[in-house]
């Protein structure tokens, strides 16, 4: 009678255990450091809900903007030791970790949304992901941060010379600082976090981000000058790293990069829908708006091609230029 107890106890044990392993979640926590109204989380929320509905609750996506989880080489850096689960960070961004990274921000390297999809989404990206995997990383999808622009609170901005003097708050990585002095500028690398309240103290005259980011960063309540320079595109990464992305079954991993596809698709066309909306919206909140004379930009710039040539390779540099035509 014991030993039938015993065994009865195992058995259902077992089945328990089994039916636990079978419907325990992953949680993968992905941060990034954009407000929650911005196209990206609204985006990722909708990836979470569907990544979720997919695996059957087996991987649950829990959504961290505005910085909760770190800056973005916080999360890059969290990603390579294995302690921060994933991101959605500008590409650029990885330039901490490994230098070709900042090939997507030379000067005017992309004309078109397109020529930038046509480059990241083929040959080009997948060089970037292969050696990103190698440092613990796992690439999702290339999403979008959009083409950048300038403002300030001195002048227009029409040709480089207009630049000349100005402070101009740049993403903290070397060819962003060396693009912006072969300008005339003076650049400072200011944490995103930081940057509302250096604009509002006279810190930094000015910076350069996309028409989401100035608008839903509040940035037209201290900037005064809208410049619609267009000198970079910029992706966003979606990413984890890779001991968490290996306890996912196969199966699994399959759905959640079929949806990181999906919902990159939707993240770009909204991209490209909002740009005039948010361009009208900063007009409306004063800001004073004007084109820029970009073939003297482009110009302007050359040099700095020819100088990061020995850091991405001829090779890389080809398939940008392939990708614009």
């Amino acid at each position: 009678m014991k030993r039938s107890i015993s065994l009865a106890s195992v058995f259902v044990m077992i089945t328990l255990l089994l039916t636990w392993s079978a419907s325990a979640e992953t949680v993968i926590k992905i941060g990034n450091v954009l407000t929650p109204d911005h196209v990206w989380n609204t985006c990722l929320n909708g990836f979470a809900d569907d990544v979720k509905t997919a695996t059957g609750g087996r991987v649950a996506i829990k959504v961290y903007p505005s910085s909760q989880l770190g800056n973005e080489k916080d999360l890059i850096e969290g990603m390579t030791l294995q302690t921060v689960d994933g991101g959605l960070i500008g590409g650029g961004s990885f330039q901490s970790i490994e230098p070709k990274f900042g090939i997507e921000a030379l000067p005017y390297a992309f004309p078109t949304h397109e020529a930038a999809y046509k480059a990241l989404d083929g040959e080009l990206g997948d060089k970037l992901l292969k050696i990103l995997a190698g440092k613990g990383v796992v690439g999702l999808a290339w999403w979008e941060n959009g083409f950048r622009h300038i403002t300030n609170n001195k002048r227009p901005v029409v040709g480089p010379a207009d630049l000349v003097g100005l402070k101009i708050r740049v993403t903290p990585d070397k060819m962003r600082l060396d693009t912006f002095k072969t300008l005339g500028a003076s650049p400072m690398p200011i944490n995103f976090g930081e940057l509302y309240t250096a604009l509002q103290q006279g810190v930094v005259d000015g910076q350069e981000n996309p028409f989401a980011i100035i608008f839903s960063s509040a940035f037209y309540e201290v900037q005064q000058y809208l410049s619609l320079s267009g000198h970079v595109w910029g992706s966003a990464l979606l990413c984890v790293n890779s001991s968490l992305w290996k306890r996912i079954s196969p199966e699994d991993q399959a759905a959640v990069m079929k949806l990181a596809a999906k919902w990159r698709d939707e993240e770009r066309r909204l991209t490209i829908a909002q740009e005039n909306d948010f361009l009208e919206k900063l007009k409306a909140k004063g800001m004073k708006v004007n084109e820029v004379d970009k073939t003297a930009f482009k110009n302007a710039v050359k040099g700095v091609w020819a100088e990061y040539e020995g850091v991405f390779g001829k090779d890389m540099l080809e398939l940008v230029e392939k990708a614009g035509k």
